[in-house]
């Protein structure tokens, strides 16, 4: 029971994927990079910032893991009321999230929404990417971003270099060959997990009552 237990949370990514969620403020490049990792034009790409103003889910296999990508809207101070909603949705989004993928312009100096946006994933696991590097314009500082001690690639979504050390930083966090597959069984449904906690429980009950030598109809309720 207690194997079975183990495998949920790896039964639940070869299911479900890992969830990884594209954050940044608008125009930071998100919907380019989720373009340049699919590998066709899913999202719109435009100058006008907050174009994605709901959320994109794609889901694909990198280096044999599984991905559920999510593309979300730009954080920022909302300019409408149906703006505002797609923010609130992007922030439940990075609670719930596996793994978070912020993006920053480099050829801009971070403002309170980058800051606020360091702040979201300080305790999450995120890898973080310095995007525009083809325009060879530096003006982020990047002192606040080291701080985080999270891994850092320099990319350009447009011209799609980076991606595979975006890649490469995935595949360190998530190696599905570690995965605890031996007994071959792995559960992948929530309901399954919580019946089989509970019959941890109540096998543990029924243990206890053979060690105090209770009568064994007390042990069979159990």
């Amino acid at each position: 029971l207690i194997s079975l237990k183990n495998s949920f949370d790896d039964g639940k990514i070869i299911r479900d994927g890992i969830k990884t969620v594209i954050i940044g403020t608008p125009n930071a490049g998100k919907s380019s990079l989720l373009n340049a990792i699919l590998k066709e034009d899913r999202a719109i790409v435009t100058n006008i910032e907050g174009t994605t103003r709901d959320t994109i889910e794609e889901f694909i296999v990198v280096r044999g893991i599984p991905l559920k990508i999510i593309d979300t809207a730009g954080i920022r101070q909302a300019k409408d009321e149906v703006e505002k909603i797609g923010i609130e949705k992007s922030i439940n989004l990075i609670n719930q999230s596996d793994l978070v993928i912020a993006i920053f312009d480099s050829s801009k100096k971070m403002n309170e929404d980058d800051i606020k946006i360091l702040e979201m994933i300080k305790d999450k696991k995120a890898i973080i990417l310095l995007n525009k590097q083809d325009l060879n314009i530096n003006n982020i500082d990047d002192k606040n971003i080291s701080e985080l001690n999270k891994p850092i690639i320099k990319i350009s979504a447009k011209e799609q270099t980076g991606i595979d050390e975006l890649y490469n930083e995935i595949s360190k966090y998530f190696n599905l060959n570690q995965l605890n597959l031996d007994n071959g069984d792995v559960i992948t449904n929530a309901r399954h997990k919580n019946n089989i906690d509970n019959a941890i429980k109540n096998t543990k009950k029924a243990e206890q009552t053979v060690i105090d030598k209770m009568p064994i109809d007390i042990a069979a309720i159990n």
